[in-house]
């Protein structure tokens, strides 16, 4: 393999995860986004030097929130990294005031869809680290997610219709793309809104991770990463099997409705897999801990007991066999057929 730069430990910790895990495909065209920040930098510097081996397509797609003074320039120094590179360049630029970080990375999400969408490209790749899967373990933890919430940032997933989000530095940490930055002489651009400790994650970045790295364990970022990794393959395992009791529970006349019979011999955590996954058909709003609990008492509840009404007003009620969900529209004749 011919080879125009120097083969680190990092190039092959990156080309091995790549194979060993089947995230990119050789000959893919690939969408970096690449924020100018170290994590970002380093994923694009990596994937650029592997590029000639694996025969990808890249480009890299920079989007500017303007929440900064200096946004603009933060976008042409994106540029002018991509033109160092030589690949082409996509930007895109808020044309409205985004107000929050969920609303930012929505925004974000769709300009970057939409690029890869016209354009021909089966996969978006960000920078995300372990770092960042530790930092949103510990924030799931502390607003009471479960398995699913603790297990977030994974390595892959669809983004619908043949398209794909891919998270390739997974087992990096942030000294470890800090360390490529450095060793590349690359030039970062510094967001200052990571400053901003009015913002949950900064403050776990910044205070909580290095307080626990000084008190409890050094390696604290790499262990709750690797907890992250535990908790997906368990968690994929759960929602198959929670899936197939789902549908062998389910009315196939009438979509308002399960066979509690079938959940009572089932376990706990599958029990309360399933009805999420029904509750999620059935509601308007992502099903909450405390609705999945009060369907769940009726599981095993005396026949027309009911729960008190959920989100939009719908009523769960037991019928027999079947636990009902009763639609609070009285126009509403109760079976979704």
């Amino acid at each position: 393999m011919t080879q125009y730069f120097s083969w680190t430990p990092f190039h092959a910790r990156l080309h091995q995860t790549l194979r060993q895990r089947r995230l990119l495909e050789r000959g893919q065209r690939i969408l970096i986004a690449v924020s100018g920040g170290q994590d970002s930098v380093c994923l694009a510097q990596l994937l650029h030097d592997l590029q000639k081996h694996w025969q990808w397509q890249l480009a890299i797609a920079h989007c500017n929130h303007g929440w900064r003074s200096d946004a603009d320039a933060n976008a042409d120094h994106v540029k002018a990294l991509t033109r160092h590179w030589q690949l082409p360049f996509y930007g895109r630029t808020a044309m409205e005031a985004i107000l929050s970080e969920a609303q930012a990375r929505e925004w974000r999400y769709a300009m970057l869809i939409d690029i890869a969408r016209q354009d021909g490209y089966s996969c978006i790749v960000t920078g995300h680290t372990g770092s960042d899967r530790a930092e949103t373990l510990l924030y799931n933890l502390m607003r009471g997610s479960g398995a699913d919430g603790l297990q977030a940032l994974t390595w892959r997933r669809s983004l619908g219709k043949e398209l794909f989000l891919v998270r390739p530095l997974l087992d990096f940490t942030r000294s470890d793309t800090a360390e490529v930055c450095e060793d590349y002489a690359l030039k970062i651009w510094y967001d200052t809104t990571n400053d901003d400790l009015s913002f949950a994650r900064n403050r776990i970045r910044q205070e909580v991770v290095p307080y626990l790295q000084e008190h409890f364990n050094p390696q604290v970022e790499t262990q709750l990463s690797q907890t992250a990794e535990l908790l997906r393959a368990d968690v994929t395992l759960l929602e198959a099997l929670a899936a197939r009791l789902h549908q062998r529970a389910s009315d196939p006349h009438a979509i308002d409705r399960l066979n509690r019979s079938m959940l009572r011999s089932a376990p706990l955590a599958l029990q309360r897999r399933v009805i999420r996954q029904f509750l999620k058909q059935q509601l308007s709003s992502p099903p909450q801990f405390d609705h999945v609990e009060k369907m769940l008492y009726l599981v095993k509840a005396p026949n027309r007991s009911q729960s008190d009404p959920f989100p939009g007003g719908a009523i769960a009620q037991v019928d027999g066999d079947w636990i009902v969900l009763k639609s609070s529209d009285p126009t509403d004749g109760g079976s979704k057929n």
